[in-house]
């Protein structure tokens, strides 16, 4: 019934902005915990990127510290990219897990940096 939904990949240019957005379809009662954006670069393992924790505390990869801010409400989380580098490209997927610690993920977005 949960589903996430992922928009706003794309192709930017290098120092360009870019915003993802993950928005949870169904699930009426479906309360989370925690949120979190990885990105999986071709042939490299699925890092995480940024998180929102339990208590609301927000954080982030040393790579996208001050450049990614992500944001949450109870039906989207969303991440903000600015300041992009070609290094940041890769297919980003949302994460978010459940009160009874199930884990659901978006289909991924692709986001490409480069001129």
């Amino acid at each position: 019934q949960v589903q996430l939904v992922e928009s706003g990949g794309g192709l930017v240019q290098p120092g360009g902005s870019l915003t993802l957005s993950c928005t949870i379809i169904g699930g009426s009662s479906f309360r989370f915990v925690a949120t979190h954006w990885y990105r999986q670069a071709p042939g490299k393992q699925r890092d995480l990127v940024a998180f929102v924790n339990s208590d609301g505390t927000r954080n982030y990869a040393d790579s996208v510290k001050g450049r990614f801010t992500i944001a949450r409400d109870m039906r989207n989380v969303n991440l903000q990219m600015n300041s992009l580098k070609p290094e940041d490209t890769g297919v980003y997927y949302c994460n978010v897990r459940s009160v009874d610690n199930v884990d659901y993920w978006g289909q991924g977005t692709q986001v490409t940096v480069s001129s």
